[in-house]
């Protein structure tokens, strides 16, 4: 079997360190990097201080046959990224006059006057390849030294990912002719990652060894990632889908897409399908169910509306809850809940209706029903199914857990396609 080449990551800023920046380039260009067959080793965040850079530099060249450094190649002071390459691979900036061309393409673009901070980014060390920057002014740079190659990129997210999709990735899979390697996904929602690996056990233990599966997480549903790697046999794709039936016997009801799409645009394809509608009525999570299946593009096909009821007076009046269910059994449960979806189907017109009360926290509890109480609610002309969880993880955890939960409900309770 070929060996699977290592990377490494370097990210530079001070902004990162100090939390002001959240590094999300680190986890795109690992999940590419995956893609091609390359296999991240380490991540390493550095400061904006050039002794400290370079060490990182020499300790990834020990470890990784690819090091990919991101952030430091703007025009401003304390962007040193382009000069510390430049001396720690003992060579001198040059004018890239194609880069230039570039940089000047963008300010008339804009109809704005470049200024000479913006002009020196069009110097790169000699010993370079330079990297078209189609999205800013800021070049990247591919080095190739002692045997390590060395690609430095711009912090900026999308320019950093047009980067790495147009050129970085395909010079990178040309230049260490990786070994095949594919991914298949499969999206469970409503089961634990400890309960699942229990339940689907036997089948990961059987699994060929250039096939592993991963385990990732989220709040409240688990993707799960077969990886299988070039074994020199023939139709290594085919051969992972044959394994699948087997899963689907196992964890067949908790599986809500076999590729890599969120739970609102699964149920946003059963909801065509089904050529139903949808409308939620929301207390504890604020309208954040709403969001979710309304960020899914077309989602006006099936996707009619919402109330926000975080009041009673709007339960009662908008959402027709009587106030006989309020006074007996207060907001926050399954009576509750089941009239608030009800009163959604009805009043918003739509076929099918979800629905949330909770506490959210951090406060507002009570001793029979502390922070984290939720209650949701499923209702369509036939049925209206109601459940109650505990999900004290905090405010924010706990509306996007009780928002799986309900989008999970709404999944499983769907009548069949006619």
């Amino acid at each position: 079997m070929q060996q699977i080449p290592n990377a490494e990551i370097i990210t530079i800023g001070d902004e990162l360190l100090y939390g002001q920046v959240v590094d999300t380039n680190s986890a795109f260009m690992g999940q590419e990097l995956g893609k091609i067959g390359l296999r991240v080793r380490q991540i390493t965040s550095v400061s904006d201080r050039a002794a400290e850079i370079v060490l990182a530099l020499d300790a990834a060249r020990e470890r990784a046959d690819v090091v990919l450094i991101t952030g430091g190649l703007g025009p401003t002071k304390d962007d040193l990224t382009k000069n510390i390459l430049t001396e720690y691979f003992r060579t001198e900036l040059v004018l890239n006059e194609p880069s230039l061309r570039d940089v000047e393409a963008i300010f008339a673009r804009f109809n704005r006057p470049m200024l000479e901070v913006n002009r020196q980014q069009a110097y790169l060390p000699a010993s370079c390849t330079p990297i078209r920057n189609a999205m800013g002014t800021a070049p990247g740079m591919w080095f190739e030294d002692r045997g390590t190659v060395f690609v430095s990129m711009p912090g900026v997210p999308f320019e950093m990912k047009r980067m790495m999709t147009d050129i970085v990735l395909p010079k990178l899979k040309e230049h260490f002719q990786t070994p095949a390697i594919e991914h298949l996904v499969i999206q469970t929602a409503g089961l634990g990652e400890s309960f699942l690996a229990e339940q689907i056990a036997d089948w990961e233990d059987a699994l060929p060894p250039n096939m592993k599966l991963a385990y990732l997480p989220s709040l409240g549903n688990v993707r799960l990632r077969l990886t299988g790697t070039d074994d020199g046999q023939p139709n290594l794709r085919g051969r992972m889908e044959a394994l699948l039936p087997a899963l689907r016997e196992r964890i067949g009801e908790y599986i809500f897409a076999e590729e890599d799409i969120p739970l609102e645009e699964a149920i946003g394809r059963l909801l065509t399908e089904r050529g139903l509608t949808v409308g939620t009525a929301e207390s504890c999570t604020g309208g954040f169910v709403a969001h979710k299946l309304t960020s899914v593009a077309g989602s006006s096909r099936y996707f009619l509306g919402s109330i926000v009821a975080y009041d009673n007076q709007i339960k009662i009046k908008q959402l027709s809850v009587s106030t006989e269910t309020l006074t007996s059994y207060g907001a926050v449960s399954e009576q509750t809940v089941r009239e608030m979806a009800e009163g959604a189907r009805k009043n918003l017109g739509v076929d099918v209706a979800i629905a949330t009360s909770g506490i959210a926290g951090p406060d507002g509890g009570t001793p029979d029903k502390p922070v984290g109480t939720i209650c949701i609610a499923y209702a369509d002309a036939h049925q209206t199914v109601s459940r109650r969880f505990s999900f004290n993880r905090g405010r924010q955890i706990n509306i996007e857990y009780t928002t799986t939960a309900v989008l999970n409900l709404l999944r499983l309770s769907l009548p069949p396609v006619q």
